[in-house]
């Protein structure tokens, strides 16, 4: 979502729950998915409660789309790498231009929810 990994140089949003959605640059069939936030290490608090926890991804046909297709569920650790890859869980044939990241939950952080990186890797249509 941003270009670097500056602490605090994040995509920010309100509470602990919300959603993103990326329009790609051509349709693909989605195989996995990359989600990034700062080290523990690099935080000025010495956590990242603001990292997200609990979130799936949807498969969309247009950016109005109500319910997309459920690509998987997933928990970011929060003790893991910074970068983690989380492969697609649900099988289907669908290719897509419109991705939707919907996070349902943070490390713990009661004000706002960080988002640093999360990319979409897959094959061309």
């Amino acid at each position: 979502v941003q270009p670097d990994m500056y602490p605090g140089n994040c995509w920010a949003f309100k509470g602990s729950q919300g959603y993103l959605v990326v329009r790609l640059s051509m349709k693909i069939y989605p195989t996995a998915f990359t989600l990034e936030h700062i080290p523990k290490t690099l935080s000025p608090t010495g956590n990242i409660t603001s990292a997200p926890r609990n979130f799936s991804v949807y498969g969309l046909d247009d950016e109005y789309q109500e319910e997309g297709k459920l690509l998987g569920e997933y928990v970011y650790d929060q003790d893991g790498e910074p970068l983690q890859m989380f492969p697609v869980l649900e099988k289907n044939e669908d290719a897509f231009q419109i991705v939707e990241l919907r996070i349902f939950s943070n490390w713990g952080h009661a004000e706002y929810t960080c988002l640093y990186r999360f990319r979409v890797h897959g094959k061309p249509a």
